[in-house]
Formats: structure tokens, sequence, C-alpha cells
């Protein structure tokens, strides 16, 4: 089977370069879907041959399927910027790709947050439906976290290794990206009708950090997984502040 592969970004030039190298031995094809990035990521990319298409930013999953209509090969392997392949992932990838009847394949995603590797928290393993048939999946989703939609019945088959994600450089950084994706799964929530008491931003918020820290065993992540259950707490008490302000609006 031949792969492309298949990239959104928005000023990803501290993460690409590595995005793209990692790819070099398993990618037929490598395609970047940018969203008319202000930095160096065009540079970077056009540097390392690979296809580079500017487009207008149409949301998550409208814009992974416009990629995808982009792809020349029948199997696409989706991967984000500020992921790479490590070298377990590879061997696998390599040899899924001498078989003569593939199927969808899923990774296991670890996650770098500010320089640690975190094992717990609930973000490992953090298993991803990655590589599949361009003819018969299709990305999900209006506002945010969109899924990858495939047959019933696909047999899913878990690879050997690790994508290995550069998720964020600063606790700033992460608190900005999650009220990012608080603020949409807001409106997406209000959008199906779904309402929210005053005591639920703060019962939420707690909740979050006592699963995260004690019941995922973040505290075994150490300084680390304590930030990671806050903000993610902090988040989901401003998620529900904004659910009500919109139905408040409504």
């Amino acid at each position: 089977m031949k792969l492309s592969a298949t990239i959104i970004t928005l000023n990803e030039e501290r993460n690409i370069e590595r995005c793209i190298l990692s790819l070099k031995n398993v990618a037929d094809e490598i395609i970047v879907l940018d969203s008319n990035s202000t930095d160096r990521t065009k540079e970077i990319c056009l540097a390392h041959n690979v296809k580079f298409v500017k487009r207008d930013w149409e949301g998550y999953a409208a814009s992974k399927n416009y990629l995808n209509s982009l792809a020349n090969y029948d199997y696409i392997l989706s991967i984000d910027a500020d992921e790479a392949v490590d070298k377990e992932l590879e061997r696998a990838i390599l040899k899924i790709k001498k078989e003569s009847n593939p199927h969808l394949y899923s990774v296991n995603r670890m996650t770098n947050y500010c320089g640690k590797w975190i094992k717990y928290s609930g973000w490992y393993p953090d298993t991803k439906t990655r590589i599949f048939p361009k003819q018969e999946c299709y990305w999900d989703g209006e506002f945010v976290h969109e899924e990858l939609v495939y047959p019933e019945g696909s047999n899913i088959i878990l690879l050997d290794g690790h994508l290995s994600h550069y998720s964020y450089y600063s606790f700033k950084e992460h608190r900005e990206r999650a009220d990012k994706y608080s603020t949409l799964t807001a409106q997406k929530m209000n959008k199906s009708g779904k309402k929210a008491g005053p005591l639920k931003p703060f019962l939420s918020g707690l909740a979050r950090f006592v699963s995260m820290y004690f019941i995922k065993a973040g505290f075994l992540d150490g300084f680390m997984g304590l930030k990671i259950a806050q903000i993610s707490a902090q988040s989901n008490v401003f998620k529900y502040k904004e659910l009500r302000r919109l139905n408040k609006k409504a």
C-alpha cells in the first residue's frame, strides 16, 4: 500500500520540520494544508519538497476532508503538525505497507508537556485511529473534536510505537488553547440544546480536577500533573460559564 501523509498547519514553524522529517521514510507523499500562516511554516515545508496548499480555515472536519481529497494514494496517514512518528512506529508502518489486505490502524500518542513526557493524568495512552482508506472514511464535527467516521464493523489494529505529541511549551499556552476548545465546545453544547445550572461550572471543575489528579493518577506526573489537572479544571469552569452565557442569550 502507498501512503499519503496529511497535515494541517497554522503558524507551526517550531513543530513542522520535526513532523515532516519523521514521515520521510513512511510516506509516499506529504501534503500540508495551511490556513494562511504568517511565520516560516511555508518556507520550511517547501524546503522539504512537500505539497503545500493554502486555504482559508473552514473548521477542523471540513479542512481535513478537503485535505484528504488532495491525496493521490488510497491510504491516508493523518498527523498533526505538533506530532512526530517515533522509530518503533516507523517500523510498524513500514511493515503494514507490505500487506496485501490493509485495515484501519490506530496509534498510541504520548504527550510532551512543557518538556516532560506525561504517562498518567488520563493523557496516556491517547489512542487515535490515524491510518485509514481514503474512500471509506471521512471526518465529522462542526465545532471541535472532529471524529473519524469509518464503516461499521471495521477491524482497527493498534500499531506498536507512539506518535510523539509536543503539545504545550508553556502553562499560558495550555490555558489559552484549553479555553479556546472550551468556547467551541460550549457553542456545540448550546446548539444541541444543553443547559447548565448555576453550580454546574464549579462542580464540573472540581470533578475534572479530582478525576485527573487522583483517579487517573496525575500526581504520578509530579508538578506537571498538578498543572494539567488545575488548568483542565479551570477550563471546565470556563466552558460551563460560557454555556450559561449562551443559554441566557437564546
